[in-house]
C-alpha cells in the first residue's frame, strides 16, 4: 500500500495533511482527509471498498464531483502509484471464499 500526503480543499476548508495512496488488496486507490480530532474518523474517505476507484483520474474526480480539490499531486507520486495499481494482483483469500465482494 502506498501512501502520500497531500493537500485537499473544499470552498470552505482545506487539509495540507491529506492522504492518498493505491490500496493493492483493494485495488483502489484511496483518500482520506478533514479527520475529526475526538473520533478519527474523516469527513472525506474515497477508496474504501474494493476495485472502488481503478484509476488515479477516477479519484480525483469522484473527489471534484462532491467539491473538493486534490492539490500537490507530484509526478512522481502519480507515477509510483500508478506504478502499483499496475500489475494484476490476485483475488484475496476472503474473495476467493466469498466473503469479500
Amino acid at each position: 500500500m502506498s501512501r502520500y500526503t497531500v493537500e485537499v480543499k473544499s470552498a470552505t476548508k482545506t487539509d495540507p495533511e491529506a492522504t492518498i495512496g493505491y490500496d493493492r488488496p483493494l485495488r483502489t486507490f484511496f483518500l482520506q482527509a478533514f479527520p475529526d480530532p475526538e473520533t478519527d474518523e474523516y469527513a472525506l474517505w474515497l477508496g474504501a471498498f474494493l476495485e472502488e476507484h481503478p484509476t488515479l483520474e477516477s479519484i480525483t474526480e469522484a473527489a471534484r464531483a462532491i467539491g473538493y480539490e486534490v492539490c500537490g499531486l507530484t509526478r512522481e507520486m502519480m507515477l509510483a502509484m500508478i506504478r502499483e495499481a499496475g500489475p494484476p494482483s490476485p483475488p484475496s483469500f476472503g474473495e476467493r471464499l466469498g466473503i469479500v465482494l
